[in-house]
């Protein structure tokens, strides 16, 4: 599982599919003890009732400025392997 990006203590990761059809492109975002699963397209999959509320907005923010980014990471990493970095907020 590549990391992506990390901002203000947020560290955003992919993982791989496997051999089985995973969910639809989404990333797992990590603040502290705290995990957010979230799709491309910034629908929350998992782990809002825990993840810091101020937290939670900064990365659906950041998954929709950087929504086309991150589906093309996910394709480039599922497909190719390939890692690819996307900034994070500043």
């Amino acid at each position: 599982m590549p990391l992506i990006s990390a901002f203000y203590g947020i560290l955003i990761y992919l993982y791989a599919e496997n051999t089985s059809k995973h969910n639809k492109p989404h990333i797992h975002a990590y603040y502290n003890e705290y995990e957010l699963v979230i799709s491309c397209e910034g629908e929350i999959l998992a782990g809002s009732n825990n993840f810091p509320s101020k937290q939670k907005k900064l990365v659906e923010a950041w998954v929709a400025i950087h929504s086309d980014e991150l589906n093309a990471a996910w394709i480039a990493w599922n497909r190719d392997g390939e890692k690819l970095k996307i900034k994070g907020l500043e």
